[in-house]
């Protein structure tokens, strides 16, 4: 069978890849459509496979909330480089996959990844043909979905790095908005102090205490050093001890008491974080393929 243009044409419109990879896969099949679809999907998912490896710790996060503003989705999809972020394909990859998850609501991402696009593919199998396309390892991190409940949802993206959910008791929009905002600023580890673990307190507690010894104060007067460094403490890392970055003479916990609203929870995501990075890893790869070609 002849290997034509329109051939060539419709195996790049059903696998999105470049038009000499579909014309060799065509090649190698004798012009079996469906042979080199099946063919090109076991291609790529290879190449996913060897560069699963590869640190992705750049990326994008997204958010996508629903008309009633009730339920939203929070995701992480990760690259191994920033200029890969800037180009129409993965961003629109991320934004289908916000779409898909606030429509699914998956309970984890491995969940997520068995889950179907509208083109038929699994999300897991969209992965890999995106990693065919632009050459670098690309992960899908993590997903999470909140419902607001009684209560009101608030957004608020940092560029494209930093994305945050919280939800309110009551209706007040634009104090959940301000609320998340504040948390994408001041990163809190949790609302109040009742959520800090035991075993992080005694730890930051014991830490306070070498310090103050070695001051070589009174006893009674470490003491007081202690409590002051614990209280400071507790206030760095909850949301309702920080200042509220549009009114540091306030704290969050004081700005939501006046408006007789509380803070249910919230979630962070930052592109990278807790990824351990290895330097110029991307570039030194193509470096060495490019000497070894």
């Amino acid at each position: 069978m002849a290997i034509t243009a329109a051939l060539v044409k419709e195996l790049r419109e059903r696998t999105g890849a470049g038009m000499m990879d579909c014309k060799k896969a065509l090649v190698e099949t004798n012009a079996d459509l469906e042979a080199a679809i099946d063919l090109m999907r076991a291609t790529r998912a290879a190449k996913a496979a060897k560069k699963a490896g590869r640190v992705a710790s750049e990326g994008l996060v997204n958010i996508t909330t629903s008309d009633d503003n009730k339920d939203a989705v929070i995701l992480e999809v990760n690259s191994e480089t920033d200029f890969v972020t800037k180009g129409s394909a993965f961003i629109d990859f991320v934004n289908e996959l916000g779409a898909l998850a606030l429509k699914n609501k998956p309970a984890s991402v491995e969940e997520f990844l068995t889950q179907t696009l509208d083109s038929g593919e699994t999300v897991d199998q969209a992965r890999e043909g995106i990693i065919a396309k632009i050459g670098e390892n690309i992960s899908v991190r993590r997903v999470q979905n909140i419902n607001s409940g009684k209560g009101v949802l608030g957004a608020y993206k940092h560029g494209d790095r930093i994305a945050v959910l919280t939800v309110l008791t009551g209706s007040d929009a634009d104090l959940a908005k301000d609320i998340a905002m504040h948390i994408a600023a001041s990163k809190p580890e949790c609302v109040s102090e009742d959520e800090l673990s035991a075993d992080l307190l005694e730890r930051e507690k014991a830490i306070f205490i070498e310090q103050a010894k070695e001051s070589g104060k009174p006893d009674d007067i470490i003491e007081k050093m202690i409590v002051g460094r614990m209280k400071k403490f507790v206030n760095e890392v909850t949301l309702y001890g920080q200042s509220f970055v549009k009114d540091p003479d306030m704290t969050v916990g004081a700005l939501v008491k006046s408006k007789s609203s509380e803070v249910e929870s919230f979630v962070r995501y930052e592109v990278g974080e807790g990824i351990e990075k290895k330097e110029d890893n991307f570039v030194e790869e193509v470096m060495a393929q490019a000497q070894g070609s």
